[in-house]
């Protein structure tokens, strides 16, 4: 028998969240373990719930750093996410930083539990309608230097000289969790999955002469 998938929820909407447990709850195998604002401290939050995923709702609101900095750490500990999102061209930023789930926020809870259950298991799932944005904008951002921004520019930089998180922070006069959600962002731009696969393929591209 198959165990229930333990699902921690973020909104911010109390309603929202309300609502989204009801229907986990309702005749699924899922299991809310826990609930809270996106102003939480998220990966404490999950450590002391231990959940198999998360499923994080935008809101109507555009993502801003703040979120997507705490979907860097969810990644960071190893914990998946799904992320319901408020229209198809808002998905870009959240998968760069580690959602592995994309779906708009009317999605039916059929496919919502299903997508849960895939990404818990290391699948990637996307909704169909943010997919084709998603493709777009990769295909167009890949030749040219102008993928990354001139912040995300600077930091590689620095990592291509081997710096720590701890350096290259003292070296841009910004916070070592800016750092570490720029690093996110520029593996996620280049599809690398290390810092130094990330440094290998801009060299590549001519992002970065070394």
């Amino acid at each position: 028998m198959m165990l229930p998938l333990r699902v921690m929820l973020i909104a911010d909407d109390p309603l929202v969240r309300t609502g989204l447990a009801a229907l986990l709850s309702d005749g699924s195998d899922c299991m809310v373990v826990g609930q809270m604002a996106s102003d939480a401290n998220v990966v404490a939050e999950a450590e002391v719930y231990r959940p198999d995923i998360v499923l994080w709702d935008m809101g109507w609101e555009p993502v801003d750093v703040a979120r997507l900095e705490c979907l860097a750490d969810l990644r960071d500990h190893g914990i998946h996410s799904v992320v319901l999102l408020p229209d198809a061209g808002t998905g870009t930023e959240a998968w760069q930083v580690g959602a592995r789930g994309l779906l708009l926020r009317q999605v039916e809870v059929d496919r919502l539990v299903s997508a849960l259950r895939a990404v818990e298991q290391g699948l990637v799932v996307w909704d169909e309608a943010v997919a084709m944005p998603m493709v777009t904008a990769t295909a167009d951002a890949l030749p040219g230097a102008d993928i990354l921004t001139p912040r995300e520019h600077e930091v590689l930089t620095l990592l291509a000289e081997g710096l720590p998180n701890k350096i290259v922070a003292d070296r841009l006069h910004i916070s070592e969790h800016t750092v570490k959600f720029h690093v996110n962002a520029i593996m996620g731009k280049l599809g690398a999955q290390s810092r130094t696969e990330a440094v290998v393929l801009a060299t590549r591209r001519g992002l970065i002469l070394l």
